[in-house]
């Protein structure tokens, strides 16, 4: 659940007109009513194969986990005629030191509640720390 410091986050995001995306390795069917429930319309996430009507257990496609995060938000991102680089600004908040390939990538990474690899990273490259709990 988004705490309201994200929440706060989200709107104000979203009230400026920011492209806002939840970008998440969770499966897409468990992650779209949860970005819809704050008003983002744009989802990136592990989409599950089905065959026959029933979930494989297997991805479709490249699982958005760790290097392939950064590339299923390149490959949205080229949907929308668009590239990460396009943007003067970007910026990723992220919990876990799998997400390292995507917060290398953007402008403003910015660690929430870190895991401890993503805290010492962080550290080590003057990213903003801060908690949501």
């Amino acid at each position: 659940m988004l705490l309201p410091a994200g929440r706060k986050l989200v709107d104000e995001r979203l009230a400026a007109g920011d492209l806002v995306a939840v970008v998440t390795a969770t499966n897409s069917f468990i992650t779209r009513p949860i970005a819809a429930l704050y008003g983002v319309r744009h989802l990136v996430a592990t989409e599950p194969e089905v065959i026959a009507g029933r979930f494989t257990g297997r991805p479709n496609g490249e699982p958005c986990f760790q290097a392939g995060k950064l590339a299923c938000l390149e490959t949205w991102l080229a949907g929308l005629n668009r590239r990460l680089s396009d943007f003067a600004e970007s910026w990723f908040y992220s919990d876990s030191h799998n997400d390292l390939p995507l917060l290398l990538a953007v402008t403003h990474p910015v660690a929430i509640d870190p895991d401890p690899v993503l805290a010492a990273e962080a550290l080590s490259r003057g990213w903003p720390i801060t908690s949501w709990r």
